[in-house]
């Protein structure tokens, strides 16, 4: 019994002293409902923190002890709602949230004011907090397969966002206020209820290489009127010569239009 006893101290004390070195604490597939107290004590050792595939319902309040954390990488569990806390977490860059149950953000979010990337599709968002403009060096955000039915018009004010992938929505408009991302390269929309985009679009985000917008009510005539098209056509076709030139594999589709015909 006391050698059973010392080998799992051994294995516990390897562990913490594993996750000090590498500032990295990987529990995926760990069965967790809890967070173990362990990773609290670690508090300004831990740089990620990664936890998918569990069945966490909660983040404790505890979260915000972990100041220098980078990566928060908890998709594929169980939670309803995120601490009002969160803001805290003020070296968070990455936050990875998909395939969870929330069904609204804190406003504290956009507190996270270094956060480069920001991922929670497959939830049950309604909505998103108009803090998010405060994201100004997000690149990404994915709310890809939630319930929106609209994107807020402070998104314009994420001046540093390179990808917005929001499909599988029912979202009905695009905000005017998106024309003001001008590093902008990627905006995916397939399967909501868009039926028109801002006209400035393509002339305002001079970096766009790619717009889908398969199963909306959009045309085709509508996308090729707006002014600008033919630059855009221009960019998009350049990048994929580039995808071609570098032997990278190009889907059945093809140059895809970016909207049903």
């Amino acid at each position: 019994m006391g050698c059973c006893t010392s080998k799992n101290a051994d294995t516990s004390a390897n562990r913490i002293a594993r996750w000090r070195a590498t500032g990295i604490v990987a529990l995926r597939d760990s069965k967790l409902k809890t967070l173990p107290d362990e990773v609290f004590d670690m508090e300004k050792s831990i740089r990620t923190l990664d936890l998918t595939h569990n069945k966490l319902v909660d983040i404790p309040m505890g979260i915000n002890k972990l100041i220098n954390m980078q990566r928060l990488v908890l998709a594929d569990n169980l939670i309803e709602r995120l601490p009002m806390n969160l803001g805290k977490l003020q070296s968070l860059k990455v936050l990875t949230l998909d395939g969870n149950r929330i069904t609204v953000l804190p406003d504290e979010l956009g507190l996270l004011v270094k956060l480069e990337r920001l991922s929670i599709s497959r939830n049950m968002l309604a909505g998103l907090p108009e803090t998010i403009g405060s994201l100004r060096n997000l690149l990404l955000l994915n709310v890809s397969n939630n319930q929106l039915k609209s994107l807020p018009e402070s998104i314009g004010s994420c001046f540093s966002l390179e990808e917005l992938q929001a499909n599988g929505n029912s979202i009905e408009e695009i905000p005017a206020s998106v024309c003001n991302l001008i590093h902008l390269k990627s905006l995916c929309l397939d399967k909501n209820n868009v039926s028109q985009i801002p006209q400035n679009l393509l002339k305002e985000c001079k970096s766009l290489q790619n717009i889908s917008l398969h199963d909306n009510p959009i045309s085709m005539d509508q996308f090729q009127q707006m002014e600008a098209f033919q630059e855009f056509e221009e960019r998009r076709k350049k990048k994929f010569d580039k995808q071609i030139d570098s032997n990278v594999m190009i889907g059945s589709k093809g140059l895809d239009e970016g909207v049903d015909l």
